[in-house]
């Protein structure tokens, strides 16, 4: 029998306190794809934004602890303001909300008056109370088409997601210059020598990416997108050009298939981790129910502002 380590007998003490607090708290724990395993696995629910974002509209629990970043338990708190929502670490961001602050993006806005504007969910709640609608990886296509033909559109903060948009629905969207740190520094070059060393492979990539990484993709498409890509592909390998904590789910439901995380641009960094989730660990998912608190807030008026256009969201489904 191998002994456990006192990193393994750590977590396990971590994870058991965790389970007693989640039962004393009544709290459900939100969990994006992007998390650690070790969180994704205790989690009551793992997604992406818009699946998060329908549990934590429909929960019944009186704590929702949030597992990603920041953004995402504030949408939590906009759309229960009679709960608690506590995150891990109060400090862990995103480069698509910090890229579009609210002030500088209202003083832009005014330049398109007669523009609706569709923002994705990957900002703060105050630029989200600037919106019309809120959107997601997984249903801007969608969202973009519920509008009518002649309506002209603003999509912000992601670039690259917006130009996938306007290419998927024949829409000519004003673009916000904004952009994923994580899923910009793929290397175009990096994965074209990686395919033509799986030559079997298929290519599976989130549209946060530039658009010569898409090109090369088999697949466009969100996190739950690529998940459900890679459950249905014959293929047994697949290059995932995404921050490469998905591939713990996806081993999970794909033991028999090899997955190849594609490379940055800089060999000498991890620089396709996303800094600002993996900021999240056991010993402060504990430590946050244990002493409620970093608790997130949102001013009552301004969540009042912001809730509007994510229930538009909600409805399309």
């Amino acid at each position: 029998m191998i002994a456990s380590t006192p990193a393994a007998a750590a977590d396990v003490a971590l994870v058991a306190e965790i389970e007693r607090l989640r039962r004393d708290l009544n709290a459900v724990i939100l969990a994006h794809f992007y998390q650690e395993p070790a969180i994704q696995d205790l989690a009551d629910h793992v997604g992406d934004s818009l699946f998060l974002a329908q549990r934590a509209a429909a929960t019944a629990a009186e704590v929702i602890v949030f597992a990603g970043v920041h953004f995402m338990a504030e949408t939590a708190k906009i759309l229960n303001p009679d709960k608690q929502v506590l995150v891990p670490d109060l400090t862990a961001g995103c480069s698509l909300a910090d890229g579009c602050p609210a002030d500088q993006f209202a003083t832009w806005l005014a330049g398109y008056p007669d523009h609706k504007v569709v923002t994705y969910i990957n900002c703060s709640a105050a630029t989200k109370a600037l919106s019309d609608i809120i959107c997601t990886s997984s249903n801007a296509v969608r969202v973009v088409e519920s509008f009518p033909a002649g309506q002209p559109l603003v999509f912000a903060p992601d670039r690259f997601l917006g130009r996938w948009v306007a290419e998927q629905t024949g829409r000519d969207l004003v673009l916000w210059h904004g952009s994923c740190e994580v899923h910009e520094v793929f290397s175009a070059i990096r994965l074209e020598e990686l395919r033509e060393a799986h030559p079997e492979a298929v290519v599976a990539a989130h549209p946060e990416c530039p658009e010569v990484i898409l090109d090369q993709a088999d697949h466009v498409g969100s996190t739950s997108s690529i998940l459900a890509f890679a459950r249905r592909t014959p293929a047994r390998e697949i290059i995932v050009v995404t921050e490469p904590g998905i591939l713990h789910q996806m081993q999970k439901e794909n033991p028999g298939k090899v997955l190849i995380p594609a490379p940055g641009a800089d060999e000498t960094c991890s620089c396709n981790l996303c800094p600002y989730m993996r900021k999240n660990t056991l010993a402060k998912l504990a430590a946050c129910m244990r002493e409620r608190r970093p608790e997130v807030l949102v001013a009552p008026d301004l969540a009042a502002r912001a809730l509007a256009p994510l229930q538009r969201m909600l409805a399309l489904g």
